[in-house]
């Protein structure tokens, strides 16, 4: 009988995108073949992407640098918000500012957001039938990266605000049988040169 094997997930934001986010911007596409080098040894078997073009074209530049790795578009892995937290569920302090910024999204977004965001948990999250470890990518967008560290780290729901990453950052979760999941690490930057770090972040939050 087959047993239960690791899975390890790793999600990356897509690559910098133009003002309209029709395309990645000439760093961001610079940013996408950077993090498919990196990640190029890695045994990652499946690439994921969300719809939006700015995810699909970061998602085939990372696998133009593995060569023969699936590429599967998904629309649990898109852009939408994940959770909508009720009044009581926030610190008093800061309620009416979260609940003005999420309202400010469109309204598809936010009505169908939490569905999504369950069928990625039940899709991308857990470990897996068979012998042998599985990894593979996600290339999304901050939102999704956030709610799916949040969900590892058994947080509030509406906890998922709060966790940033920058653009190609990677994230890295082992969910291993008879173990809590583990953040392995977050917002990695280190195989991007300085001045493609950060990007998508105000002046004011730039490291």
């Amino acid at each position: 009988m087959p047993g239960t094997a690791a899975r390890y997930l790793y999600l990356a934001r897509h690559g910098e995108a133009s003002p309209d986010e029709s395309e990645l911007t000439e760093n961001g596409r610079r940013q996408a073949v950077l993090l498919g080098e990196r990640l190029r040894r890695s045994p990652i078997t499946a690439i994921h992407h969300g719809p939006l073009p700015r995810a699909r074209q970061t998602a085939q530049l990372i696998r133009d640098q593995f060569g023969d790795v699936s590429l599967q578009p998904s629309e649990p892995a898109g852009d939408y918000i994940p959770y909508l937290p009720q009044r009581d569920e926030l610190p008093a302090e800061s309620a009416d500012a979260v609940l003005g910024r999420l309202a400010q999204f469109p309204a598809e977004e936010r009505e169908n957001g939490p569905q999504w965001a369950r069928a990625a948990l039940a899709r991308f999250t857990g470990p897996v039938e068979g012998d042998e470890p599985l990894h593979e990518l996600i290339v999304t967008h901050a939102f999704l990266v956030a709610w799916l560290v949040r969900d590892a780290l058994d947080a509030p729901k509406w906890r998922w605000m709060g966790l940033n990453c920058a653009n190609a950052a990677l994230t890295v979760i082992r969910y291993a049988p008879d173990r809590p999941s583990s953040v392995m690490f977050f917002n990695d930057m280190s195989h991007l040169p300085e001045d493609l770090r950060w990007t998508g972040f105000p002046p004011e939050l730039q490291i």
